[in-house]
């Protein structure tokens, strides 16, 4: 009885393509040898390779006879028509050409059946006009497609340079001019709107099309391209510096999807255009990733994020990373750098990869993004680690102890603040998404490191006025005025504003004055109805926190006292808290954790609708 797994032969005689009345069965894919992956065996750039490598039998054997990739091991829905499911098409195609010492699959004539298969699955998915679906199978979407254009071109380079599968080499030229002409037309409003909803999408298909125009050339395709690139910087990025993502800023969409897919176009066309945005986000990021005076990373100013919730990077990210790809910029941009990994603490971390007696097991399903492995066809060039000590000392808050940087775009306020004591951080005004978070969002101590961090997307983790029901204002709009000294002094116009500074914001349940001078924040609420003031606390277990009757806080658990503040010491800096009466307080730890043992603590202080807060740091 013959079964899909015993069909080798008519699986590598017949090619699945798109009108054909059947299609070969797939054929099974031998498990690794027992041992494998063999981590010696890596070369330290491609020991990313090594789970994929492990995950890849798995995930060929479960995919369907139409080859499709069933089994749920990328992108949901994981339904056939998801075009997005078969990007995996570009991983059977790098094993299958790549013969390494680690690769028993180089070659293999079942991969090579399977991606066969797969190829003729996804080509049968795109409409006419050259589009790919992905939520439903009459979609004209644009993620599906241009990520499809990125992974389709890198597919065709694969098979041209080892020149398997002829048949399908024809379609995929096809398959990409009919996309790109989609996808690169101005008037397409599915792709190209004045201001950009989604632009880390609309980047990956123009990095598609940069790699498919050197394979294929069209000198008209060409120029839209060039047009394109122009458009997106004009449409897809805030003056602010961020990159539009549901109207707002996202840090995991824009520094981990949007910057790196710039940098594979700026690789494929080193078009100027892609450097000067590249240089605009970067200034962003100078002011929204907090660095920790204990060299573990960067806290994100994360409460403005529309998407995601990315709330801190760690000081060494190894294989797999995600922002890997941003080298490819680091070169024009050199204050990029402050945000890479340096080359020699990769290498260390490599070399502890390779040493590890641990055995490389399958990827999860769905955390098995074949971008990891795309990005690493460029090779790489990480900052030194001078280089980056150097552009680490010009972030503008450690370059600068005194100033004030508004940023607006779409009736959105980015506020940060910097005095010799502390750096603040602010959102106000109309809030681009329900995800993000408005009001105060970070307070960070320079020798202390972070000490507030308000989250996106809770409630419970906002640095805001809470009523009951659990209603904060930060999961609203807050509009804000600003003010050189005291809240209700002279208007503040933008540029450096030594001295005190102040901020009024509020809706019509509650009024919040700001008062920022060298080393002290005060918060001062007026309220309609009782309430509790909600501060979301990031504590170290090293952290010594005492309420002003005595009571500890322990980090990790939980304290209920009744004070009027409360001092925390962390190392040689103690930051205190004081709200004037002794009022009942809550002092609770959460499950979310930051850069090793950083923990987060929720404090909620009830009160009548006045409150008054000094932070003195």
């Amino acid at each position: 009885m013959l079964t899909r797994r015993t069909l080798l032969g008519a699986a590598l005689l017949t090619a699945a393509v798109p009108g054909t009345a059947w299609a070969a069965a797939v054929p099974g894919l031998a498990p690794l040898p027992a041992g494998a992956p063999d981590r010696r065996l890596f070369t330290p750039a491609e020991q990313r390779f090594a789970p994929y490598l492990a995950t890849l039998a798995p995930m060929v054997n479960d995919m369907d006879d139409s080859g499709f990739f069933a089994g749920g091991w990328w992108r949901n829905p994981a339904a056939p028509y998801n075009a997005r499911v078969q990007e995996h098409v570009f991983t059977l195609a790098w094993f299958h050409a790549n013969a390494r010492p680690w690769n028993p699959y180089a070659g293999d004539p079942a991969l090579l059946a399977a991606l066969d298969a797969g190829l003729g699955h996804y080509l049968s998915l795109q409409h006419a006009d050259g589009s790919f679906p992905e939520y439903h199978r009459q979609e004209h979407h644009m993620a599906a497609t241009g990520f499809g254009i990125g992974y389709l071109s890198k597919t065709l380079q694969i098979l041209r340079r080892s020149g398997a599968l002829p048949e399908r080499r024809a379609q995929l030229t096809t398959a990409l001019r009919t996309a790109m002409t989609w996808f690169l037309d101005p008037a397409n409003g599915t792709v190209w709107q004045p201001r950009l909803e989604y632009a880390n999408q609309t980047a990956s298909g123009l990095a598609g099309a940069g790699l498919a125009l050197d394979l294929d050339r069209d000198p008209a395709l060409r120029t839209r391209l060039t047009e394109a690139f122009a458009r997106i910087a004009a449409n897809g990025q805030s003056p602010a510096g961020f990159f539009y993502e549901q109207r707002g800023a996202d840090m995991n969409y824009n520094f981990e999807v949007m910057l790196p897919e710039l940098a594979d176009a700026y690789h494929q066309t080193r078009d100027p255009v892609l450097v000067d945005m590249a240089a605009k986000y970067t200034d962003w990021l100078g002011y929204n990733l907090l660095r920790e005076p204990d060299g573990s990373g960067y806290m994100t100013n994360v409460a403005t994020s529309t998407r995601t919730s990315s709330r801190f990077y760690a000081e060494v990210r190894p294989d797999p990373d995600r922002t890997a790809l941003n080298w490819v910029f680091t070169g024009q941009v050199p204050q990029l750098a402050a945000f890479m990994t340096a080359r020699e603490d990769l290498a260390d971390a490599r070399a502890a990869w390779a040493a590890s007696a641990e055995p490389v097991g399958p990827l999860a399903k769905q955390d098995t993004s074949p971008r990891i492995l795309s990005h690493a066809l460029y090779g790489e060039r990480f900052p030194t680690r001078r280089q980056r000590a150097a552009a680490i000392a010009r972030l503008p808050y450690l370059r600068d102890h005194d100033f004030v940087e508004l940023r607006q775009d779409n009736g959105q306020d980015f506020l940060f603040v910097r005095k010799p004591g502390l750096y603040l951080g602010g959102y106000f005004g109309a809030r681009a998404d329900v995800q993000t978070r408005t009001g105060l969002t970070f307070l960070w101590h320079p020798e202390a490191g972070t000490i507030i961090q308000a989250l996106n997307d809770n409630n419970h983790a906002c640095w805001s006025t809470v009523f009951p029901g659990q209603q904060p204002d930060s999961n609203g709009s807050l509009p804000a005025a600003y003010f050189h000294g005291a809240p209700g002094g002279r208007a503040w116009t933008g540029g450096s504003a030594p001295g005190a500074f102040g901020i009024r914001y509020g809706n019509a349940f509650v009024t919040t004055d700001v008062h920022v001078t060298r080393q002290t924040l005060r918060r001062s609420v007026r309220a309609n109805a009782p309430a509790f003031e909600q501060i979301p606390l990031i504590l170290l277990p090293t952290d010594e926190l005492t309420f002003t009757d005595g009571t500890r806080g322990v980090h990790g658990g939980s304290v209920t006292t009744t004070a009027d503040g409360f001092d925390l010491r962390r190392g040689r800096t103690t930051i205190r808290f004081r709200w004037g009466t002794a009022t009942p307080a809550t002092l609770a730890a959460g499950t979310v954790r930051y850069l090793g043992e950083r923990r987060f603590h929720a404090l909620r202080i009830p009160h009548q609708g006045t409150f008054d807060l000094t932070i003195s740091l």
